[in-house]
């Protein structure tokens, strides 16, 4: 059966192979428009945006819009501009045809808001429209219709005002997909009103006016003026007029970096529920992520939890340097040098706003204050120590530091480490100042290794993790404190006015990796007292992990296991001695391990699980792959883990306390039964809890000594560690200084 199955499937593949590939065919120019159309007329509001800035383009002082049906039904344009000519009206609406430039190098000095000529073509093959215009000099206007890219019919004479007035009707007639997603009229026109507020706010010497169609009162009214706060007040009220702050940012040097910035930013006593942020590059209206994200994260820190902040920004950048041909609808630029002046405006807004906080305004409320006769304490120190004469040599009057600014400690002070706040603490010191500055030492002469093997896949290897390093996360960890550890797994941290737990098993664990490849072939190595044989680690981690199912209580598999690793370990141990300083030697035993960061030992504990996961987890067939899982598992075996013994700093003491069961006869007549009784006498087993003591102390040694200093000049921390639990933030001065002021 199976066989005439498979005779019955071969034809019908045949078949499949011999049919023709599909003919490539040139689109008929009707359905090529029409697809433009789709991209650069999104919904009304776009065609909108085109419209008034096509007027803007006009010099036109006033603009006025009205909207019917969410601008489904009809936009209507009108502006005092300078008007068309009568002579191009034939080709007004045909696609590529403008005013703005004639050859593409018009286009890296483009200065006016349209340049493509598709905005008026792609509405005349989504919608109908009527245009009406009179240039200066003229008696009389002209109004034309258009479809498809074409007029209709000749231009017709008729009366009209000074400029120009575009009508829209039934927007997507021919596009019911589209058509049936915009129903929502009342949102549509939703969006064209903050358009409009938005030009408003930007062109304070052009007047607008929105309306719906039919309705006496406009929703949006606004007159030319001087002065862009009296624009905000009119457009966006009282309430957010009077807690905006002024700020500027400029640089001036050609070989990299010129622009100006001017703009308006809300105080720390603004608060909204929505972030409104008015962004003009070069005046055009466009949007910018990367910059947003940056004033989201300085407000971040200032407002309460859900407020966001007001926003309006002009930058002028040299026309060479914005490329406005990125996006259909030109919503979006592209910066020359768009890091360096994100960079720049974050700075200069996140100084505007610390300076602005000694203004900061509460509402008064009724909650009793709390037993806060330490936190006024040390208000008053502090206060008193700001009031001490300025000691500096200059005599110049230093700036004064907000109170939640002030930091207890920094990185290279271990005064305020959580260790020097306790009272009763009884930690081994394990090593001496002298050598604590030799251990630095050797840290400092490691920093950039240059030794490493020019190998394609390290240099490779490297360059990734260069490329999903986290910057926040880089600057945290070359500028942190280390406070003192958690619990057995998560440090403290402190970077700034912020406190974070971190993993160090995740951190030690990445760092080794990462030291792993640039050390590669260049190692120290630590030698063994006692060769260890591979065969007896292998098999004793086999009888730890318990590999699956079927190989749990399978001594047989087991072996055979243990013996086919330490048979490919010995055929690479030339490749394992040359480039990572493992060393194997000819009988099977392990010898010599690498030294990947100096002054540290790893836990030879996990010795068996390192040479199994040598033998089972390394991909030895690809050299990339290879040289990748061989510095994880050494990443993985030189991991800060907690010991094996509890830590008898806690309710692991309890570990430590051993049972002695003691049978006592009972020989009096008042036992009816002729057992015995169990006695349990808990004593604590002295020589192995100071064994767990010196581990657990060396290990948090190391942390501090070891781990967070080499960190701060080696790590470059992946950007998964931003979710992945490694990083979490549990404390900013700043929200707790306004959890106390709400008090």
């Amino acid at each position: 059966m199976e066989i005439d199955e498979g005779f019955e499937m071969e034809p019908n593949h045949l078949e499949r192979n011999l049919i023709e590939p599909p003919k490539i065919h040139r689109l008929e120019e009707s359905v090529v428009n029409r697809i433009a159309a789709g991209e650069v007329i999104q919904r009304p509001v776009s065609a909108v945006k085109e419209l008034v800035e096509n007027s803007l383009d006009a010099s036109s002082t006033s603009i006025n819009i009205v909207i019917k049906d969410g601008g489904l039904k009809l936009i209507q344009v009108s502006d005092d501009g300078h008007g068309i000519r009568y002579e191009d009206l034939p080709i007004l609406c045909e696609r590529h045809t403008t005013s703005k430039l004639s050859v593409y190098e018009d286009l890296q000095n483009i200065k006016s808001m349209g340049f493509r000529g598709e905005a008026l073509a792609s509405m005349t093959y989504v919608a109908h429209v009527t245009v009406t215009t009179i240039t200066g000099g003229q008696l009389h206007g002209y109004r034309v219709s258009y479809r498809d890219g074409v007029m209709e019919h000749e231009p017709k004479a008729c009366a009209a005002v000074k400029g120009t007035q575009i009508m829209i009707e039934n927007l997507f007639y021919n596009m019911t997909a589209r058509r049936k997603t915009l129903q929502n009229s009342a949102d549509d026109y939703a969006k064209i009103v903050d358009l409009i507020c938005r030009f408003a706010v930007h062109h304070i010497n052009v007047s607008f006016s929105c309306r719906k169609h039919g309705a006496a009162r406009t929703d949006v009214h606004t007159v030319a003026t001087s002065s862009r706060i009296d624009a905000i007040k009119s457009i966006y009220g009282v309430s957010v007029s009077r807690d905006l702050i002024e700020v500027t940012a400029s640089a001036n040097d050609p070989t990299c970096l010129v622009f100006n910035m001017h703009g308006y930013i809300s105080n720390s006593n603004y608060s909204a529920k929505k972030m409104t942020m008015v962004l003009f590059i070069n005046d055009r209206l466009v949007e910018c992520t990367a910059l947003k994200r940056a004033i989201e994260v300085v407000y971040a820190a200032t407002l309460p939890k859900a407020s966001k902040p007001f926003v309006y920004m002009s930058i002028i950048l040299p026309p060479e340097h914005v490329d406005v041909n990125v996006h259909p609808t030109k919503r979006e630029v592209s910066l020359l040098n768009q890091e360096r002046i994100v960079e720049t405006v974050q700075t200069t807004i996140e100084s505007q706003l610390r300076c602005s906080n000694s203004s900061r305004a509460f509402l008064p409320q009724s909650s009793q204050v709390g037993p806060l006769g330490s936190f006024k304490d040390l208000e008053q120190k502090k206060s008193t120590k700001d009031s001490e004469p300025n000691s500096s040599p200059s005599g110049s009057k230093s700036q004064k530091v907000p109170v939640n600014k002030m930091v207890r400690t920094d990185s290279k002070d271990p005064a305020g480490r959580m260790d020097a706040y306790l009272q009763d603490i009884s930690i081994i010191k394990q090593k001496e100042k002298s050598s604590l500055s030799s251990m630095r030492c050797a840290v400092r002469q490691r920093r950039n290794p240059k030794e490493t093997a020019d190998l394609t896949s390290v240099q490779e290897l490297l360059s990734d993790i260069d490329s999903k390093c986290h910057s926040d996360l880089l600057d945290i960890v070359k500028h942190c404190t280390y406070v003192g550890m958690a619990d057995d797994v998560m440090a403290l941290l402190q970077h700034n006015t912020r406190l974070y737990l971190v993993n160090v098993v995740n951190l030690s664990k990445e760092l080794m990796y990462q030291q792993v490849l640039r050390r590669f072939a260049h190692f120290n190595a630590i030698q063994l007292s006692d060769p260890a044989p591979l065969y007896e680690l292998i098999t004793m981690a086999l009888k730890e992990e318990e590999l699956d199912s079927e190989c749990k209580g399978n001594d047989h598999l087991k072996e055979k296991i243990a013996e086919m690793n330490t048979d490919l370990l010995k055929q690479k141990a030339e490749l394992l001695e040359e480039y990572f300083c493992i060393h194997i030697d000819k009988q099977g035993n392990l010898c010599r391990l690498p030294v990947i960061l100096d002054q540290y030992t790893p836990n030879m504990d996990h010795v068996p699980e390192f040479v199994l996961c040598l033998g089972n987890d390394v991909d030895w067939e690809d050299e990339k792959s290879c040289f990748q899982t061989i510095s994880a598992a050494l990443g993985n075996f030189y991991a800060m883990h907690p010991p094996l013994l509890p830590n008898p700093a806690g309710e692991g003491l309890q570990f430590y306390k051993k049972k002695q069961l003691e049978t006592v006869k009972a020989y009096e007549k008042d036992y009816d039964n002729s057992g015995s009784d169990v006695v349990v006498n808990d004593e604590i087993d002295h020589e192995l809890l100071v064994e767990a003591e010196t581990t657990w102390t060396q290990r948090e040694w190391c942390i501090q000594h070891v781990l967070v200093p080499s960190m701060r000049l080696f790590l470059k921390p992946p950007k998964s560690m931003a979710t992945n639990g490694t990083f979490v933030q549990v404390a900013s001065l700043e929200k707790l200084y306004r959890i106390f002021e709400r008090c």
